[in-house]
């Protein structure tokens, strides 16, 4: 059996979006039933054979990763913060890194992640969003957690 006209628009958007709702809708399925569709799509062996195929013919001349390192550099560099962090989502996508909802980072990582992400947006856009915080409330402190923290700290010093 060979696949009907909406299967194959489904298999291609897919390779181009890998996303199967927005693959479905491209492919012609209702707005309302696309995330159903393509996710039932996707269980289908002759789409997911076919989408196999169309990726090992997939070819190009350009270097997606260094493409798209320029971009991120042009958009840091010239202060155009949203293509910035499109870029990096991108480069994120290609090199085959977790989503959002598969990462699972220790405060370390994360600290560093957020950092990352500061220095993307820039001084200016950072101390804007620091205002927007409600970190003029009063904070209360957890004193039992801040003696730990304390003793941490000192043990790091004597090291």
């Amino acid at each position: 059996m060979s696949l009907n006209e909406k299967q194959e628009k489904f298999a291609q958007s897919y390779i181009l979006h890998r996303n199967a709702t927005e693959a479905a809708r491209a492919a012609g399925y209702a707005k309302e039933s696309a995330y159903n569709q393509g996710y039932r799509l996707l269980q289908n062996e002759e789409i997911k054979e076919r989408i196999e195929d169309l990726e090992k013919e997939l070819t190009t001349d350009v270097d997606v990763v260094s493409e798209l390192e320029q971009q991120y550099t042009y958009a840091k560099n010239n202060g155009h913060t949203n293509s910035a962090i499109k870029a990096l989502e991108l480069l994120s996508r290609v090199r085959g890194n977790k989503s959002d909802n598969e990462m699972n980072l220790n405060p370390e990582e994360l600290e560093e992640q957020i950092i990352n992400c500061l220095n993307v947006l820039g001084k200016n856009k950072v101390t804007e969003l620091l205002h927007k915080c409600n970190f003029n409330q009063p904070i209360e402190l957890d004193t039992e957690l801040h003696q730990q923290h304390q003793e941490k700290i000192q043990q790091e010093h004597q090291e």
